[in-house]
């Protein structure tokens, strides 16, 4: 089994580029789906969960052609099905884009449950209500859902609780629907305005992205454009939080500093020395840790895929910190990995009772999910001796050259190829 050995006690310092989000990057490709021409998609995050996301576009007929590690061209013009191959859309949560994709070239879509990381439930109901308000029917069977409508017609959908998931895939399901289509409750996030620029850009008509109350206009045609993606905030946040859990000085580039003020806040909060350039923002920690108190809740709160990360960080403060998960039920997982590390943390159902720590010890830790990894990560980095962090599968789906960034900042951090995994061995 891969594994990343880390050997903790350097401080982090020098300069890290963010790569593309990948949460706007595993439902922009899908979005392709719905052009008339060929796409160019540049600032691509180089990770499995994009490299998957365009295989499927592969395997359903696209041609699919990658220039560098960080550009991919697609033309969508080949494909001739409605349906996802199930074995490779169960292997990430993001394939269910696939769903409002499709309904939005064909209004008719045959895809797989989604699978992705295993914290909680991942109930796709307010999708569902979305797709029924637009004249869809659906079924399952045999873990394929089944979603069809005779005509796509506008319709005003409340979501019952904010979701960025079905936000996006009511977006891409109601591009072509004929009228308007109001979504009342939609998520905020980055990505969200992503894909709505995205989509924009093609021809489609949608205002109100970035706000609760997102408006679509229905148009006829949607021509193949080029596209950037925009930087991943929650790869930025983990690079400041490992700044910080180092006592570093670490120039973090590539960002959009306003998509990180939540993040900002709290490392403010804790001590830490935050200064916001055009497009950058330099982490620098010179003294103890401040205990801290963090929610996390939909944008422009503070982000849940943070929430492993800054638990790392809040078991090195000095004091007693209290960390509320408001989003997914089962997110604490990662809980027994850093106590085996020397964190001294209590699960009070949706709250982890944090009291800070001296340091951190090095140990045999998994990586139960893609952002708990990230945390296991940090965790080692801060702490003494060597941390040997397995099941790095998850990790790899959402971070880009993730060593080799840690090791440009001074880290002393390498992947330990396991000899007999084969091709599992590969990265991305």
């Amino acid at each position: 089994m891969d594994k990343f050995i880390v050997r903790g006690g350097n401080r982090l310092t020098g300069e890290v580029t963010i790569s593309g989000a990948k949460n706007a990057a595993v439902a922009i490709i899908p979005a392709v789906l719905i052009a008339e021409s060929p796409c160019r998609i540049e600032n691509v995050p180089n990770i499995s969960d994009v490299r998957l996301s365009a295989r499927i576009l592969t395997e359903m007929g696209a041609q699919v052609r990658w220039i560098g590690k960080n550009t991919v061209e697609i033309d969508p013009t080949t494909i001739d099905t409605n349906i996802v191959p199930s074995e490779l859309g169960r292997k990430m949560r993001g394939s269910y884009y696939n769903i409002g994709a499709l309904l939005a070239r064909y209004s008719h879509a045959i895809v797989p449950l989604p699978g992705g990381c295993d914290f909680g439930v991942r109930p796709i109901d307010q999708h569902i209500k979305g797709f029924k308000a637009l004249g869809c029917t659906y079924s399952l069977n045999d873990g394929m859902i089944e979603v069809s409508a005779k005509e796509l017609r506008g319709a005003h959908i409340y979501l019952d609780m904010v979701s960025v998931g079905a936000t996006m895939n009511i977006i891409l399901a109601a591009v072509k629907a004929k009228g308007l289509t109001v979504i009342e409750n939609a998520a905020r996030e980055p990505h969200v305005v992503d894909l709505a620029n995205f989509l924009n850009s093609m021809g489609a008509n949608i205002s109100g992205a970035g706000t609760d109350v997102i408006k679509i206009r229905g148009v006829q045609h949607l021509k193949g454009i080029t596209y950037s993606i925009i930087p991943d905030q929650i790869e930025a946040g983990t690079f400041m939080v490992a700044a910080a859990a180092t006592s570093g000085d670490v120039l973090v580039k590539n960002v959009t500093p306003k998509h990180l003020e939540s993040i900002t806040a709290k490392l403010m909060e804790m001590g830490v020395e935050i200064t916001e350039y055009d497009d950058a923002v330099r982490v620098r920690r010179t003294g103890p840790l401040n205990k801290c108190n963090v929610k996390t809740m939909p944008h422009p709160g503070f982000p849940t895929d943070m929430q492993p990360q800054i638990a790392a960080l809040l078991s090195l403060a000095e004091g007693t910190s209290i960390l509320n998960e408001n989003v997914w039920e089962n997110r604490f997982r990662y809980v027994e990995e850093l106590k085996r590390m020397g964190a001294q943390i209590t699960v009070e159902g949706k709250s982890a009772i944090i009291e800070g720590v001296e340091f951190l010890k090095g140990a045999p830790v998994r990586a139960v999910d893609l952002r708990a990894g990230a945390a296991m990560i940090i965790a080692g980095l801060a702490a003494r001796g060597v941390t040997k962090i397995e099941e790095i599968s998850h990790i790899q789906r959402g971070y880009e050259d993730i060593v080799e960034k840690f090791v440009g900042l001074g880290a002393d951090m390498y992947l330990r190829v396991d000899p007999d995994a084969g091709e599992n061995a590969k990265i991305g």
